[in-house]
């Protein structure tokens, strides 16, 4: 299984990749084709909604076909496909499509890591191997900020969107010849064959959804389309400047993926790990609601403390995976991921008009603090939720 989670690893920094790296090309998509931060937005939403409209699919394609076969057809196609469609890109058109295209191709990446470690180890260890491996591929975010700014600087994005398409042919390839199925347990001869209808009957399992629909949104939408205008539409920000920003959110979403792997074995509690992480992660937005025009220094803390707290997905997907039988697992997570990555699509939709609608007043404060307002509301809304939810205890999830 080892050269398994390596392709997956290496397949899942791709995808974390494609979902932040419009954020360093504001300026030059501007300039070469005319797109305005709206329609940024929306190519950014657009990944988002096809990668979320396939988690149905994929949760019956991994209990059904396994990882293998799944991952390496969808990226193959989807990936190194869109990546080119982007590299030809001539109109914002073209750019949505290619979108839509890489978030078809990325879909099954992080579900399929997530099926063989559920199938694979113990499920005390599933929180801190997703962190692990969540936290790993989070070099893409790394790499979509200031490295991709400076290929950019220097071969121009075309090129350096050819190199992305070589590299997604070569890691679907690679799954595709030596990537492993684990085995898995067979359903009990009294299970049901189960569908997302079982997974959904959980009236305790419901009580997770909303913080799975808002948790990510703030730290992944941001991060993708609006940090990069922040900089450039508050402080004059150039390319580079707008990468090292950034970077430093990436960097704090990876160190907070990692710290949050562990923590619920320290506090024996997935509840109460995800519960003080999104109240800090709220206090972080609440910050920049407040003082939209800090400097360019505090304003990177504020994003990064966003990116940190707002990484609390391994946490929030062990402790649904608590409710899952093992014949359910492809299906249960992939409905987790599906409100996850539903939430963060809707955000960048509703992000989009609502700076549009904003942002014609003139005042450039104002609009940030209404878009910062615009990802603090639902988390707060999505934690009276959670506070009724059932605390599994670790040693069970």
């Amino acid at each position: 299984m080892r050269l398994t989670i390596i392709f997956l690893l290496a397949a899942y920094v791709l995808s974390q990749f494609y979902r932040v790296f419009l954020a360093v090309l504001t300026p030059v998509l501007s300039a070469d084709l005319g797109m305005t931060a709206e329609q940024l937005a929306l190519a950014l939403g657009l990944w988002f909604a096809a990668f979320a409209g396939m988690q149905i699919p994929v949760g019956n394609a991994l209990d059904r076909y396994g990882p293998r076969w799944t991952t390496a057809l969808l990226l193959g196609l989807g990936g190194a496909g869109g990546a080119a469609a982007f590299a030809l890109a001539q109109t914002p058109g073209h750019v949505y499509l290619a979108m839509g295209l890489l978030g078809f191709g990325c879909s099954p990446v992080l579900m399929a890591g997530y099926y063989v470690v559920a199938h694979a180890f113990r499920p005390q260890m599933f929180s801190i191997l997703a962190a692990a491996l969540l936290g790993g591929g989070s070099l893409g975010n790394i790499l979509g900020a200031a490295p991709m700014a400076a290929a950019v600087e220097a071969w121009g994005w075309r090129a350096a969107m050819w190199a992305l398409a070589g590299l997604t042919v070569v890691i679907a390839a690679g799954l595709w010849a030596f990537a492993r199925d684990p085995v898995r347990a067979p359903a009990p001869a009294s299970a049901a064959k189960g569908s997302v209808l079982d997974v959904l009957r959980n009236p305790g399992f419901l009580l997770i959804l909303p913080i799975a629909f808002t948790g990510q949104a703030a730290a992944a939408g941001i991060r993708g389309a609006w940090a990069g205008l922040w900089a450039d539409q508050v402080h004059g920000a150039n390319s580079l400047l707008i990468g090292h920003v950034t970077l430093a959110m990436s960097l704090a979403m990876v160190v907070g993926t990692f710290a949050y792997g562990p923590a619920d074995r320290v506090l024996g509690s997935h509840k109460r790990v995800v519960l003080w992480g999104n109240i800090c992660l709220c206090l972080a937005l609440a910050a920049l609601v407040a003082w939209p025009g800090l400097s360019l220094m505090w304003g990177a803390v504020a994003l990064a403390a966003i990116g940190a707290f707002g990484s609390s997905y391994p946490v929030i997907m062990a402790h649904g995976r608590a409710y899952f039988a093992p014949h359910m697992v492809g299906r249960g997570m992939t409905v987790l991921n599906l409100m996850s990555i539903g939430g963060v699509a809707v955000a960048q939709f509703g992000s989009a008009p609502l700076f549009r609608a904003v942002s014609a007043g003139g005042d450039t404060l104002f609009t940030y603090r209404m878009l910062f307002l615009f990802f603090l509301l639902p988390v707060v809304v999505s934690l009276i939720f959670y506070l009724f939810s059932a605390d599994k205890p670790v040693a069970e999830g």
